[in-house]
């Protein structure tokens, strides 16, 4: 199986400017392991919801910065040479080029913030 059938990343934005976004409610609705919702964009980024379990494989996106900020649970950041661990309410940038990987050992809710022309499973 490759890594694209391994998550469920949603690309089409699912809010438009002045609608409301329950994300508690998204968050309880999402079943799988590895789910991805594109929330909506602002400017040029788009704002994604990741509910998470298990882990991604390595990547990087060549012309894009990524930030994560965890709305509950605990998100590790693997590096090349340390791991981040992200508890809720706590963000981190991972700079273009950068080579990570993410990994959630329980259930784990991120609000992810990156460019809309940035491929989410890695260049």
């Amino acid at each position: 199986m490759n890594n694209n059938n391994k998550y469920s990343i949603d690309l089409e934005v699912k809010f438009k400017p002045l609608e409301i976004i329950d994300v508690p409610s998204l968050i309880e609705r999402s079943k799988k392991k590895w789910q991805n919702i594109s929330l909506c964009t602002v400017n040029n980024s788009v704002i994604r919801l990741a509910v998470i379990e298990g882990e991604f494989h390595w990547h990087k996106h060549t012309n894009e910065d990524e930030f994560f900020f965890v709305l509950d649970g605990l998100l590790l950041i693997d590096l090349e040479d340390k791991v981040i661990e992200l508890k809720p309410k706590q963000g981190f940038m991972v700079p273009k080029g950068v080579l990570h990987k993410t990994r959630a050992p329980t259930k784990t809710s991120v609000l992810v913030i990156e460019d809309s022309t940035v491929k989410p499973t890695g260049d």
